[in-house]
């Protein structure tokens, strides 16, 4: 018996993904496990696997967009046929402009397709949708052999053996690059590829979309996907809450210092030295902990005080932003800190993240400190009462007793808090702690 492929609902905030890539070909056998796509959505790209045993058969093109539940592919039996694949109507979105290379099959010479109704709807059986969804065959492309010009599944496999004939039209890409294209209104086929066996890189796409840029051209980018749903949270995050910043500088010699012992003392050891926003980190996990109001969410006319610590760190990709989580950051080493940084960071930039690592934060950090930013205004990730920006390291003063300047390292601190929930003062306090940490540094060493 047919078993039904659905949509997953990653996430309670997931309202629509998309399928951007199938890893197994129709009729290819599969086990519980198996990868059978790449889904997309607007936080993350994940591999989806099949539940089931048997023979697997697809029921939608690659790149097309649907709400969580629905109807995707099946599972089949030996000797099985596909049932016959529903209308999808308005629940699915065609395939972004170039989500995939389709294949593009070449219409009979003599006009428009005679394959179109009255009222001008396209006229095709349901197994010919579905034969031609499997194989990226454009429908519209194609004059119908059937009953009154109806496109019938013989029509679609013709096609798709000329298709075949004529050879592969592309190197092998990621999703990511064909993501990128299409938020750069770019035709990846067009792009020449740097990579290994002339493998299109995303710094190809970035590189072609800007030699065809014309001087006078206005460049439009959808707000749609990660741009899309950071629009979005950021209004909302905006329009809900009260929110005030607090900016507060830093002295951080003694963290400087402390630094510089580390880098000299634990690679012997194989230790990973933290960066300075690692101690940044540690420092506000532990300040929270002494200030558990930042560390809350706002839940209707109720304030709820999280017991966990669970860090979201910000990381610039292209075309956005992510958010993976620091669990239990208070309870993790300086050492497990770093070593969870850096895998977090680096799987974010790859597009790697998992849905577990990127939800649940009841707190934030973000540095723009390597950007050369001293001062700036961050917004809270709807969910969380406050998140912690971090400046640059820069030169700053103190006098002395007997009046003599003398150089110090400084950074500023820029705390922004849901009024609603934190006030003022208590905010400042936890600025104040966070400081106090920093000036010791020994403090963050020990396990919890």
């Amino acid at each position: 018996m047919a078993v039904e492929v659905l949509l997953p609902k990653l996430g309670l905030t997931m309202e629509e993904g998309t399928v951007d890539e199938w890893l197994v070909a129709d009729g290819d056998p599969v086990v519980v496990g198996t990868p059978i796509l790449r889904l997309a959505t607007d936080k993350v790209d994940v591999d989806v696997e099949a539940e089931a045993d048997g023979l697997f058969h697809r029921a939608v093109a690659a790149g097309t967009t649907l709400p969580p539940g629905a109807l995707i592919g099946w599972v089949l039996a030996d000797g099985e046929a596909p049932p016959t694949a529903p209308d999808s109507g308005d629940q699915a979105k065609p395939p972004a402009q170039p989500a995939v290379a389709t294949t593009q099959a070449a219409p009979l010479v003599g006009g428009p397709p005679a394959s179109l109704g009255d009222d001008g709807r396209l006229l095709a059986s349901p197994f010919a949708k579905l034969t031609a969804a499997n194989r990226g065959i454009d429908l519209a492309s194609l004059r119908g052999t059937g009953p009154g010009g109806r496109i019938v599944a013989a029509d679609v496999d013709e096609a798709a053996t000329v298709a075949s004939a004529a050879g592969p039209t592309g190197v092998v890409h990621s999703p990511l690059v064909r993501r990128d294209a299409a938020d750069l209104g770019l035709d990846v086929a067009g792009v020449a590829g740097s990579g290994p066996g002339g493998r299109i890189t995303r710094d190809d796409v970035r590189t072609a979309a800007r030699l065809m840029r014309r001087p006078d051209e206005i460049r439009v980018i959808p707000l749609k996907g990660m741009r899309g749903a950071i629009a979005s949270r950021m209004v909302a995050s905006l329009h809900e809450m009260a929110q005030l910043t607090h900016g507060f500088e830093v002295s951080m010699d003694a963290a400087v210092a402390f630094r510089a012992e580390l880098k000299r003392d634990w690679p012997e050891l194989g230790l990973a030295v933290p960066s300075l926003n690692d101690l940044v980190v540690r420092a506000a996990a532990l300040a929270l902990r002494e200030h558990p109001a930042l560390n809350a969410t706002v839940v209707g006319d109720e304030i709820h005080v999280l017991p966990s610590i669970h860090v979201g760190m910000a990381v610039a990709v292209p075309g956005g932003l992510v958010v993976p989580v620091i669990r239990d950051a208070d309870r993790l080493s300086l050492q497990e800190l770093s070593v969870v940084t850096r895998t977090l960071a680096t799987k974010a930039r790859d597009g790697a993240l998992s849905l577990p690592e990127m939800e649940g934060g009841t707190f934030a950090v973000t540095s723009l400190g390597t950007y050369g930013v001293d001062f700036f205004t961050p917004v809270i990730n709807p969910g969380n009462v406050a998140i912690l920006g971090v400046g640059r390291l820069r030169d700053g003063v103190r006098w002395s007793d007997d009046d003599r300047p003398i150089r110090t390292k400084v950074l500023t601190l820029s705390l922004t808090f849901d009024h609603r929930a934190v006030d003022g003062a208590p905010a400042a306090q936890y600025l104040q702690t966070v400081a106090e940490l920093l000036g010791r540094p020994m403090a963050l060493i020990p396990d919890a």
